[in-house]
């Protein structure tokens, strides 16, 4: 990892160490998990406001998308005026194609900041503490153990399952008449992906994972009524 960016990590790991810390007397040997789901829940509020304008965008997208299919349609052979016609779409309506692409690429930093910090064996010149703790026997910085069923990840696949479930029925119902079914079909197997990365990486960004995509349920959930 360039230097630079071990100075964000190594800041990072002490606040959450020294909130493993603290909370250690009240939460015993669960003091890091909690601390796991206490700062991505601490992270993901921060983001609300950057979510509820990517949510405002993509309904945009899809107010913009039939009359964009319309025009591609009547301009099929005439892409230069193609272009104009959908330039002069996004200017009447106020918003583009891209509207809320931006605020959903300003999350990525913070994804991967928490991922780095719960998926390395060491943080800072130390022992990373975050993955020494423990969930139903299984330390945080185990892999899944492909041929056996420990309990933790095993648990852990299913609460996945049922988040993935959830938020392909929120995918599904955001697409209009225009959608493909190809779309469609991405829409609905895409959010089991999942599954596959929680089998890549350590419990402890597994739990992680957990956290962040329950609170995408919710939060489309809301801002969908």
């Amino acid at each position: 990892m360039p230097s630079f960016l071990e100075a964000p990590v190594a800041g990072a790991y002490h606040v959450l160490t020294s909130l493993v810390t603290a909370i250690q007397p009240l939460t015993g040997s669960f003091a890091a998990v909690i601390a796991i789901v206490l700062c991505t829940l601490v992270v993901r509020l921060c983001l609300v406001p950057l979510s509820v304008r990517a949510h405002r965008g993509t309904r945009a997208r899809a107010e913009l998308m039939p009359q964009v299919k319309k025009l591609s349609d009547r301009h099929r052979g005439d892409p230069e005026r193609l272009q104009r016609e959908i330039a002069r779409l996004q200017a009447e309506s106020g918003t583009t194609l891209f509207a809320g692409f931006l605020p959903t690429l300003a999350q990525l930093p913070f994804f991967w900041l928490m991922y780095t910090l719960f998926s390395r064996a060491v943080v800072a010149g130390e022992s990373n503490q975050l993955i020494s703790g423990s969930l139903l026997g299984a330390p945080l910085g185990l892999h899944w153990p492909v041929f056996t069923g420990t309990p933790a990840f095993v648990v852990l696949a299913v609460l996945l399952a049922v988040v993935a479930w959830f938020s392909a029925r929120l995918q599904l119902r955001q697409l209009d008449e225009t959608a493909t079914p190809l779309t469609r079909g991405l829409a609905r197997l895409m959010p089991y992906g999942t599954l596959l990365t929680v089998a890549f990486v350590p419990l402890a960004a597994g739990l992680y994972l957990l956290t962040t995509t329950t609170w995408t349920v919710v939060e489309r959930t809301i801002l969908q009524r």
